[in-house]
């Protein structure tokens, strides 16, 4: 009773002194945004300060301002919530970067077909929304990138990290590399960090360095004294890590103000980009971009983490168009009449089971089983390896399954010929880690500007 009192008389008051058309509009948030803490007398005749009165937006119409914006560069850039660094190491890489052009037009070119949705899970998350530009420094946007510690894809988990946030990584795909479950998992990371370090600066440092490093350092410092935030620990860290965060400052302000630099960003329409598309039974890869009406390479480019020509069906399967060609897909798949899958699977029983004998068996070439399962040339396939293999009839109608693919491993050796008697002579074992290749992408312009682009080699 005591709080509606005191709403009604801060509504007379600001009934006062606004146009009765305002105080119409606040009135129906107004509830929400009044607290019931105690409140002195409204004076008589003096105008009250409402300097420490904060009316809370509702969520719809915070969502609504998200699409207000123009692009996607400005909904980052309102977002911006990270305290800035202002070092040399700053303004060294925002020269790097703006000496770099091209660099910057391949990237960002890339970035236009993920930042949409990177942009919508950070602020459903609350988080500050220049964590979108992380991949510019991990990855140069490229879902294919694999360094050399083996961490895949936009965001660039390492195997480990990638199991421990469910980032599925089997012989039929990778999810480290895949959009929507990568992103994911990034931001369940680093909002974990935070939460561990209550600094985002030292929360980017760990996604860098590791957890432990940056609690090591903190421990260290703290031993001596010291303050515990970003820039006291630099001394303290590798040089990746020390160069981390201003890398990412460096862009922020570029983004900021792209003007300044003599660089130019491309208009990312605040639209979504890509819808999923659930998928239950196996898909060659070709025939899902063929009834999408893409090229390989754009669906690719959506699709980074299947590593193989068929994409296995399952509840969880879901490929990305861009929404367009989600409704082409739909219509043409309705008129599809032919296998959506020309593939299966086969296990290596014998290690006498050559890839020639094989081709020959499923009515195929070596070249065609090598490529399909990544196997270098000279290698031999070791028993108990899961391949796969074209189908052999037309009326083998069955799916590859999940749980198959789950459980699918692929070993080789190579095979190296030598002087004796015996032919040849079995290596060191290896297994195939090579990424996919780098795809050709279109980036994520107007539509009317897009259909004369040249795709460009990812970088």
């Amino acid at each position: 009773m005591q709080t509606r009192i005191l709403n009604t008389a801060v509504l007379a008051a600001l009934a006062a002194l606004l146009a009765p058309a305002l105080v119409q509009a606040y009135d129906h948030d107004m509830d929400h945004a009044l607290t019931s803490t105690a409140l002195s007398p409204l004076p008589k005749n003096p105008i009250p300060d409402f300097s420490s009165l904060k009316i809370a937006k509702p969520a719809k119409l915070a969502e609504e301002d998200a699409f207000r914006e123009k692009d996607v560069w400005g909904r980052i850039r309102s977002g911006y919530a990270i305290p800035d660094v202002n070092n040399d190491l700053v303004a060294k890489h925002a020269n790097w970067y703006a000496t770099r052009p091209d660099y910057i037009a391949r990237t960002t070119a890339r970035a236009s077909l993920y930042l949409f949705h990177v942009v919508s899970e950070l602020e459903k998350r609350g988080m500050p929304t220049e964590l979108a530009l992380l991949p510019f420094i991990e990855s140069a946007f490229n879902p294919n990138a694999l360094s050399s510690a083996n961490a895949a894809g936009m965001w660039q988990f390492v195997p480990g990290t990638g199991r421990d946030f469910n980032l599925k990584q089997d012989a039929f795909k990778d999810e480290r590399r895949g959009i929507l479950a990568s992103t994911d998992a990034a931001l369940t990371y680093l909002q974990r960090l935070y939460d561990m370090f209550g600094d985002w600066q030292l929360a980017l440092a760990a996604y860098n360095w590791g957890e432990g490093s940056v609690q090591k350092a903190i421990k260290r410092n703290q031993a001596a004294g010291k303050p515990t935030d970003f820039e006291s620990l630099a001394d303290l860290m590798p040089a990746e890590t020390r160069n981390y965060v201003p890398k990412l400052q460096a862009v922020k302000n570029i983004v900021a103000n792209p003007q300044q630099f003599g660089l130019s960003l491309p208009l990312i329409d605040n639209t979504p980009y890509f819808t999923a598309v659930d998928k239950t039974s196996d898909i060659d890869l070709t025939v899902a971009a063929h009834l999408a009406e893409l090229s390989v390479d754009e669906f690719k480019a959506l699709n980074p983490q299947f590593k193989r020509p068929v994409i296995v069906g399952g509840e969880d399967t879901k490929i990305l168009l861009p929404k367009e060609n989600a409704e082409k897909f739909h219509l043409n798949l309705a008129q599809w009449s032919k296998e959506l899958s020309t593939w299966s699977t086969h296990k290596i029983t014998s290690a006498r089971e050559s890839i020639r004998s094989l081709a020959s068996r499923f009515h195929t070439s070596p070249e065609v089983i090598r490529q399909a399962n990544n196997i270098p040339q000279n290698s031999v396939l070791k028993a108990g390896s899961t391949i796969l293999v074209p189908k052999i009839s037309a009326s083998a109608d069955t799916n590859i399954g999940a749980d198959i693919a789950d459980k699918a491993t692929l070993d080789f050796e190579t095979e190296r010929a030598t002087t004796g008697k015996s032919g040849y002579k079995l290596a060191k074992a290896t297994k195939s880690n090579k990424s996919a290749p780098v795809s050709l992408v279109k980036a994520r312009v107007p539509r009317d500007a897009a259909k004369n682009k040249k795709h460009r080699k990812a970088n």
